[in-house]
């Protein structure tokens, strides 16, 4: 319960912070360069059970010791892993690895000792993917506290990245308490596309500086790899929970509302938050507690653009 209060009061003290919104629009910008213009990866990976496979494939393959059968990186861990989170049955998560294969993303093989125990192993595809992934996450820190130093974050290191992916593996239930209790990011993530076509149009109406943007349903649906159909569910959803007003057909006027905005932030500061507890637990900096940035400033009434 403490490290809840914890969590909530920093994911606040994030979302207040005067360099948030240039935070926001650096990690939108990262985010769409590495998922915008790849419509397969966005589809693999950008959904709440695929997601959940591929993180826990990172954390257990970090964790994995030959010696330690405890520690192996199997199907069997994973599919336990998995269903602990609600994301996706075991026979989804069969589908998910193959999926992963056919793509060139992960391994699986016999265990030499016990060949009954399947062993998954990320090519290094999959470990290149993670580690721009995990500088895109790491952009909006260097933005909102640049006296810190998140360099190696934001290298394409490999040792600084499996001691991360182990450090990470420790704050994995709070990570999944902090995103799931924003419902309105689950909405998307719920939805193959669904993050995609929500960073679309946050950056749409940035760049255009209006909450009302025009952004084809059959635009967004050629980008990011799905139906028409399915973009018209996404943002009919949203419209629903006060998200978005629908004002025209197609997606030719989309006004997003302050909730929206709202929303997105809380769920990037849980986000940005869990990725600063890991890395000064790894390079020994002092916790980002939040009263030296700012912060005594009267938080945002509202969502700046």
């Amino acid at each position: 319960m403490a490290h809840a209060q914890t969590a909530q009061l920093a994911v606040a003290e994030i979302v207040s912070h005067p360099a948030m919104p240039a935070a926001r629009r650096l990690y939108l910008r990262e985010f769409l360069g590495l998922y915008g213009d790849d419509r397969f990866l966005g589809r693999l990976l950008l959904e709440q059970g695929r997601f959940f496979v591929h993180l826990l494939i990172m954390l257990l393959h970090a964790g994995h010791d030959p010696s330690r059968r405890e520690t192996w990186c199997a199907v069997g861990p994973l599919k336990r892993g998995i269903a602990a989170t609600g994301m996706a049955s075991a026979r989804q998560v069969d589908h998910l690895i193959g999926r992963l294969q056919d793509a060139g993303f992960v391994t699986v093989r016999p265990a030499p000792s016990d060949r009954r125990v399947r062993l998954l192993a990320p090519t290094e595809k999959m470990l290149a993917h993670d580690r721009k992934w995990l500088s895109a996450h790491y952009a909006p820190l260097t933005m909102l506290w640049p006296e810190r130093d998140y360099a190696r974050a934001r290298q394409d290191d490999a040792d600084y990245q499996l001691r991360h992916r182990r450090e990470a593996a420790r704050w994995l239930a709070s990570g999944m308490s902090l995103m799931t209790s924003v419902p309105e990011t689950m909405l998307f993530f719920r939805h193959a596309g669904g993050h995609m076509v929500r960073s679309a149009l946050l950056w749409a109406a940035m760049e255009d500086g209006s909450d009302v943007v025009a952004v084809p349903y059959s635009e967004l649906a050629s980008r990011f790899g799905v139906s028409r159909n399915q973009v018209r569910e996404i943002l009919r959803a949203a419209e629903e929970l006060g998200l978005v007003r629908l004002a025209d057909r197609g997606g030719r006027r989309i006004e997003l509302m302050r909730k929206l905005w709202s929303s997105y932030d809380e769920g990037l500061a849980g986000g940005i938050y869990l990725h600063a507890l890991v890395h000064h637990a790894l390079t020994g900096q002092r916790q980002a507690s939040m009263d030296d940035t700012s912060m005594e400033q009267e938080p945002n009434t509202k969502p700046q653009r």
